[in-house]
Formats: C-alpha cells, structure tokens, sequence
C-alpha cells in the first residue's frame, strides 16, 4: 500500500473511533442524567444543565479528533 492510501485508512478508521467513543461517552452520561431526573424531579433542571455542559466537551473532544483525522487525510 502507498502512504497516501494508508492515512486514508487511518483517518478513516480514526473517525469512525471518534464517533463510537462520542457516541458511548454521551450514552454513559444521558442514562444516569435521566434516571436522576426520574429520582429527583425537583432537582432536573441542575441535572440537565450539568449534562449539557458534559456533552458538550465529549462533543468538543470528538470535533478535534475529527478534524486530526480530516488533516491527516489530507497530508
């Protein structure tokens, strides 16, 4: 294989790694939020901001390994 086809490879295998673990990281979070809010209902509008916040640095972290994978692809 020529380099060129081998960081397209990884890029893409790097970007389907970065979707999973997102994707996993968010599911973990929502599962325990919801089931707080279920106990708690009092306390739901806490619970969520603090979600919010959580996946959006799980999101954050997923876009900056999504964009090495887009630079790596193109080198």
């Amino acid at each position: 294989m020529e380099p060129t086809a081998l960081a397209f490879l990884g890029a893409g295998l790097g970007a389907g790694l970065v979707a999973l673990g997102a994707g996993l990281g968010i599911g973990k979070l929502a599962g325990p939020a919801m089931e707080g809010s279920a106990r708690q209902p009092e306390a739901a509008g806490d619970i969520r901001t603090s979600m919010i916040i959580a996946a959006a640095l799980i999101e954050g972290v997923a876009l900056f390994g999504l964009v090495i994978c887009i630079i790596l692809a193109t080198k």
